[in-house]
This record gives structure tokens, sequence and C-alpha cells, in this order.
């Protein structure tokens, strides 16, 4: 009997374990069908994106970047591609038993290694480097039967800047190079969709228009849709969205007027900038020494930058745009508008010049301590009186001085479309007092003011802003903000964007004061300091020398330049105009070191001159002499401007995929030779290829879509 209840009792236990155990099967199914309806339902979309995320990668298709071009259609930068081997360091393993086995492969220098290193500590450990650049088929064909032996090390193929004239116009065209970490972190602060446009953009603009224009010239990334294995390598292309190459800038520069210009100075130090006062345009850009722009696209090498950055002549300083020199008695004539335009002096006032002007206790003598006599308004020019101005200086002071010249563009920035811009000088009574911190040096003394009327004391100016305040004078009063960009050329659409041209309200000036002052330099070349450079000139035209302290003399002292080192001699100043009726071009010239202004600078300008209104250029006597700053008027017999061919070629030598036609000015590219499948290349080169010098190339740039 205790037996039969035993099994009813093990039975209902079983039966409840079986009860439970349902149940929890029941939960537990009940759970993943939940789930399941959750994910597969309401997470549906959500799961599919990361899911083909996963299978397919978004790589960036970096635009071509935009030409640059002068006035007259010559290519000043263009691009070319070519092979790169190229190292990411978080996949490489022992990176210098990596590099020395591949420099058994490739020809890897020193400079290149250094280069790769200075790389690795502005980038992160995942970007892919370049240790070699511009391979040649050869070396290609080597390391990809090598490949394998390489992780983390692929051939690419890329696009490079290229500017074909070297180191003609270096300054105003500027170099691009590789985005370092602090233009990274100024990055972080531009617009969302901007940043998304630089993706997979390693280069930026370092100078010049490259820098100031870099937008308008970077263009706009596209996209790739690109499956890949579970490994991550890429099978095949979904989708392409092309980037557009970026915009052509079309420069107010005449290219082949900028290197007559830095030819005929030589190995000498100094800037000019040469302006048309109708619209502002700027058609030489001049900063000598200059450059090799080339030098800094894959990464300048060790030895290279330092010979720029140590050189004694400083050839990556603007001079034209930064170098603030006093400008001497090129200041004169605006001097004699300030004081037309404030009554302080008529042009029939008489000022005896006995050769010095007495001011307290200290004489401030003339040019050889020698008079002019009795001088008026036009003869003070004419003969460059500095008692004259001496004396005009004391009567205004120097707030009036500011007041006046201010407007001109003295001593503040001209907004000249490149970046960087000097400010220069031209003193006030309250720049004293924010300048310095001492109260007995804040004080502004009379006696500082009378040597601001030759253009010394605290004077300091830019070429940029003297040859301004000059077109601005020969137009009457109407100024212009100078412009290198004439134009922006979309290659989309074809449309032409004007740049250059837009005036700003004019300085009320009266027709008769601006006459009297152009007249008066007109005198200088006819009857002045000019007059021998200018001599059978079949054009009139206007300027004024000047020469410029580099150091100070005492008043006991006499200038010698035979005492004094090359750097500290006096600088050569001009400014001019022409044609004297109707002018299309004024500018300033300076020529460091190199003495009195009709010595060095005015001898340049007239034959800028001959070359913008005659269509001259000099003979090689007359070039020779006037780099040695031996000319007055042109010697010999002067070319046609149109038979001298532009510098330039040797730029474009011994690049992979290019050819040139050395017969022609401009080379045409050859084809660049085809990139091997697979992953030689995975991000590709954009289809517009390579450009060079040859207009078509700017049509194919135009035509790229």
């Amino acid at each position: 009997m205790t037996e039969i209840k035993n099994l009813e009792r093990e039975i209902s236990r079983f039966r409840g374990r079986l009860v439970a155990a349902g149940l929890f099967v029941l939960l537990g199914f009940g759970l993943i069908a939940t789930r399941m309806v959750y994910l597969q339902i309401y997470r549906h979309e959500e799961l599919a994106t990361r899911a083909e995320a996963n299978r397919i990668a978004v790589l960036p298709v970096v635009p071509n970047r935009g030409l640059i071009v002068d006035r007259n259609g010559v290519v000043l930068a263009t691009n070319y591609s070519a092979y790169t081997l190229e190292i990411t360091p978080s996949k490489a393993g022992d990176l210098e038993a990596t590099i020395d086995a591949l420099s058994h492969l490739v020809e890897i220098q020193q400079r290149d290694r250094r280069r790769f290193k200075r790389l690795m500590d502005e980038s992160k450990s995942f970007e892919s480097l370049p240790i070699r650049t511009k391979l040649t088929d050869a070396e290609v064909a080597r390391f990809m039967a090598q490949r394998f032996r390489f992780p983390g090390v692929d051939v690419r193929a890329r696009l490079f800047r290229n500017y074909p004239l070297g180191d003609v116009g270096a300054h105003v065209i500027g170099y691009i190079g590789r985005i370092n970490q602090a233009e990274k972190k100024a990055m972080e602060d531009w617009d969302e969709d901007v940043q998304a446009n630089y993706r997979g953009t390693e280069v930026i603009g370092k100078l010049g228009v490259e820098q100031s224009y870099e937008r308008e010239l970077h263009g706009q990334t596209g996209f790739e849709e690109v499956e890949t294995s579970a490994g991550g390598r890429a099978v095949r292309r979904l989708k392409t969205h092309p980037s557009t190459p970026g915009n052509t800038l079309v420069l107010s520069i005449d290219i082949k007027l900028q290197a007559l210009v830095e030819q005929m100075f030589g190995d000498r130090r100094g800037a000019l900038v040469a302006i048309d006062p109708r619209n502002g345009e700027v058609l030489a850009f001049v900063s000598k020494p200059t450059f090799d722009p080339n030098l800094f696209v894959d990464g300048i090498d060790y030895d290279s930058w330092k010979e720029l950055n140590e050189s004694i002549d400083r050839p990556l300083l603007n001079r034209a745009l930064r170098g603030t020199y006093p400008p001497g008695s090129t200041f004169k004539p605006f001097m004699a508008l300030a004081a037309l335009n404030t009554g302080k002096r008529s042009p029939s006032l008489v000022i005896q010049d006995n050769g010095s002007f007495v001011f307290g206790n200290h004489t401030f003598r003339s040019h050889g301590d020698k008079g002019l006599g009795p001088v008026d308004m036009y003869r003070s020019i004419v003969k460059s009186s500095n008692v004259y101005y001496y004396s005009l200086a004391n009567e205004m002071g120097v707030d009036l001085m500011h007041e006046q010249l201010s407007p001109l563009g003295f001593g503040r920035r001209t907004g000249i479309d490149l970046e960087a811009e000097g400010t220069g000088l031209l003193p006030s009574t309250a720049w004293k007092k924010k300048a310095y911190k001492r109260p007995e040096q804040q004080k502004w003394f009379s006696g500082e003011t009378i040597s601001l009327g030759i253009g010394q004391g605290y004077n300091n100016f830019t070429m940029l802003q003297v040859a301004s305040a000059t077109a601005t004078l020969v137009a009457g009063g109407q100024r212009f903000e100078p412009r290198l960009v004439r134009e922006v050329e979309n290659v989309v659409t074809h449309e032409k964007r004007r740049v250059s041209g837009q005036p700003l309200a004019p300085l009320p000036y009266k027709p008769e004061h601006i006459a009297l002052v152009l007249r008066a330099l007109h005198g200088v070349t006819q009857e002045g300091t000019s007059t021998p450079v200018f001599a059978g000139a079949p054009y009139k035209t206007g300027g004024k020398t000047g020469t410029a302290q580099a150091v100070g003399v005492r008043a006991n002292e006499k200038y010698n330049a035979a005492k004094l080192s090359e750097y500290q001699r006096d600088h050569s100043v001009y400014m001019a105009f022409a044609p004297l009726e109707n002018p299309t071009i004024a500018l300033a010239v300076i020529v460091e070191n190199a003495g009195w202004g009709a010595a060095a600078a005015a001898p340049i300008a007239r034959r800028v001159f001959d070359y913008s209104l005659l269509g001259l250029w000099p003979s090689d006597e007359d070039m020779a002499a006037t780099q040695q700053g031996k000319s007055v008027a042109p010697m010999g017999t002067p070319r046609r401007a149109s038979d001298v061919p532009l510098p330039g070629g040797l730029a474009m030598a011994g690049l992979p995929g290019i050819a040139l036609d050395v017969g022609s000015e401009r080379g045409a590219p050859s084809p660049m030779p085809s990139v091997p499948e697979g992953p030689v290349a995975p991000a590709p080169v954009p289809a517009s290829g390579p450009q060079q010098l040859a207009q078509a190339a700017v049509a194919a740039q135009r035509g790229a879509r």
C-alpha cells in the first residue's frame, strides 16, 4: 500500500517538472520571438544600413586642383600623375627593417627617410605616408613582384602639383604642401560641409594665391562605394560620384613682364609692384631673391630648406608684400598733394633752399649740403628739395600728415588678395603713445616731425603701398583694392567671375592739384634726377627718385657708401607712371642697398615701360648693365618681347609621364602609363589626367566634370 502511494507522488512531481520545463521553454521561445520581431521589424532599417556599411566602403575621390594662368593664358600651376610608394606605420611592423628591405627594390635616399620621419611626427599611425614619390615603371614592377613581403606598404597613383616656370613669380603663385597638425586643428573650426569636402585631401595652399584662393582651387571631393570582403579587400566598385576639379584662376599678372623684372634684378635684393591705375589690377609683383616652389610639393629636403631658411638674403620673405622701407624722396609728391589739399602751401610759394634746415639745435642737411636757391612746389619735386619738405613737415605737424596721407594707403593694408600683408608705419602721436611703454618715450617731439617730410624717420611702407598710392594719384584720387586674380573660371559651367576692378570711394582731390603734381613728376624725367634714364623715350612719363637710408647717419657725419658694408648702404627707390596723358601703369621699385634712386631703381622702371608700352625687351648688353646697376637709357638694339621665350621647361624635365617638346615653348604631356590592376591604386586618379603648359591642358581642365 505504501509503495503505491509513493508511485503516485513521483508521477505528480514529474508532471510538475514537465509543466515547469514546458513553461520555461515557451518563455524562452517567446523571448526569442519577441527579440526577432524587434530586430526584424523595429530595427530593420538601422541594422540593414549597418550591415551594408560593413560590406561597402565609401572612399573619397580627391579632386584635381585648379589651374593658375596669367592674363595671357600662360599656365603657371598645373598637375601631373605619378606613382608613390607609401607605408601605413600601424600595419608595417618594424619600420626601419621595412624601409631597409624596400631600399633594395626602390631607391630610397636619406632625405626620403628624413621626410618620412617628419611626416610621422605630424601624422597618425594609421595614415598612409609616402616614403618615395615619382616612381618609375621599373621601380613599380620590382615592388609589385615582391609586394607580399611588405604588409602595410602599397603603391598609389597620386596627383602632384607642378610649377612649370620654376622660380618665376613664386611669391605670387605660392606653393602647396602637406597639411600639418596646426592646419588640421584650424580646419576643425570650418563649417561641416567644408570639412567634408576635404576628406582624403592631404595638401593645402601654403603661400600666395595657392593659399588665399585655396577653396576655389580645391574643387569638390567625389566618392566611390566599393564592396569589400570580410578581410577588408576591395572586391568591386558599386557606385561612383566623380569629383569636380577646382576652378581656374586667371591672374592679372603678365608673367613675361614678371620674368623680365626678376631677370633685371639679377642677384640683387628688392621688390617691384606695377598696377594698372584704371582698375587696380597688379601687372607685376616681384620679390627678389625668389625660390623654386617645386621644392615644396612633395616635402622639401633638409638641405634645401636650410639653404632657404638660413640665407642672409631671406628668399622666402615676400618683400613686395611684407618688406617695409623708408620711401625716401618718393614721398615728396604725396606731401605736396597734402599741402595743396589742406591749403598749407600754394604752388607759387617760394622757399629758400640753402642746403640745410635748422630746427632747435639740430641741422637737417640737404643733398651734399648744396642749396637749390629759391624753390616753388614744382621745382621742389623736380629738383628734390629736402629743405622745402623739412619746412613743410614742420608746418603741417605729424597728425595732419597722418590724416592726409593715410587715405592714400600709407601705413595700412591695401586689401590685396594675399594673406599676411604688412601694414607699414605712418606715424602719429596716438601711434607713439600706443607703441611705447614709458611716458618719456610716448611723448612726440617736434624735431621727430622734420625728417618725415622727406620720407625718413618713422616712415616705413611696402612697395605695394607706394605703388597703390601712385596709382591713386595718377587716377585723380580714384582708389581700387589691388588684385592679383583677375577672374575665376568655373570648370563646369565655363562661367567667368570678375574679381578685379571694383572701385572704392574716390578721394576728394582738386583736378588742378593733381595736374600740378603730375606735371612736376613729368619734369623729373625731363629736367630732374631721372632725365638720363628716360632720354630718347618715345612716350611721356612721370616719376620720382628716392634714396632711403638703411642705417642712420649722425648729424656731424657724411654718408660714405664705401665705408659701409653692403647691407648698410642706402636703398634705391623709384615711383613712376606712364604714359603721362592716360596712365595705364603705375609702379614702385626698390633695389636694396644699391644707392641713389636714379642709379638702380629708375633704369628698371624705364625698361618696364618699354615692355608695356612698346613691346620691347632689353638687349643682352643692356640687361647685363642693368643687373649691375650700370645702365641709364637703354643701350644696344632691343628685341621684340614676343620673340623672347619664357623661361621654364626644366621644371618639367624628368617627371614621370611627361615629355616636353623641345622645339616649342609649351610642352605637351605624354600619356601616363596604366596602373596595374588590384591593390596598386586603391584610390583612383581623377579622370582629367595630367595638366601641362600646353593650352590644350587648359581646355581639358575646363571641360572636366
